[in-house]
């Protein structure tokens, strides 16, 4: 049974535990999802300087985990550390913002990503470029409010999101939206399963991936 180690970014184990949860369930039967989380920073990340003092957090977490793990899942839309845990890995490591951008676009679809987080709009739209898909990018569409405080609230959160999925594709004529976030994973799970729409959640994207990878 091999062994995939699911690094959260966010300071929050109540977050990670929702996110290995996910994981789990979108896994192949015989995975055991192995869930770290970033031991120090913010609950839920916000900003471009948040995001890269993450890529620390991450390497500290992979380094302490077992050494028997088959593949890695960064579970941050910023996909924090990824290219310095590939480097050092003899394993697949996948990103969640990597992974959901590449399966959007699957088929030359145009796409676009609805999330929370203002302050990352840049740093989302650099991952986007880093991936190759600049020219299938529709944009990105915000909820209001603050990002923390929304996200403490699912009901809130999953129809704010649901309004912005709506203006991705009635606006800017996107043909498959993304939830940008790891925190937001349970709302984009019910996004894809309520929506008539192809809505990606980004941690069972990154788990298909890694199947991929693992061949």
């Amino acid at each position: 049974m091999p062994n995939i180690l699911l690094i959260n970014p966010n300071a929050s184990e109540a977050t990670t535990a929702m996110m290995a949860d996910i994981a789990q369930r979108a896994a192949p039967a015989q995975w055991q999802i192995l869930p770290r989380t970033a031991g120090k920073g913010p609950s839920m990340i916000v900003n471009a300087t948040e995001l890269a003092q993450a890529a620390l957090e991450v390497e500290d977490c992979w380094r302490a985990a077992p050494s028997d793990c088959a593949g890695t899942i960064i579970s941050a839309f910023g996909d924090p550390g990824l290219e310095r845990l590939r480097a050092l890995s003899r394993v697949p490591v996948v990103g969640i913002a990597e992974a959901s951008m590449l399966e959007a676009a699957s088929g030359g679809r145009r796409f676009g990503i609805a999330t929370v987080t203002p302050d990352l709009v840049a740093p989302i739209a650099g991952r986007v470029a880093a991936v190759g898909l600049t020219g299938l990018y529709t944009g990105i569409r915000l909820t209001e409010g603050d990002p923390r405080a929304l996200a403490g609230d699912a009901q809130a959160l999953e129809e704010a999101l649901a309004l912005a999925v709506q203006r991705c594709v009635d606006e800017d004529g996107a043909q498959a939206v993304i939830i940008g976030g790891g925190p937001l994973g349970q709302a984009a799970i019910a996004l894809a399963e309520r929506l008539h729409m192809p809505v990606i959640a980004p941690i069972p994207a990154a788990v298909r991936r890694l199947a991929q990878l693992m061949g």
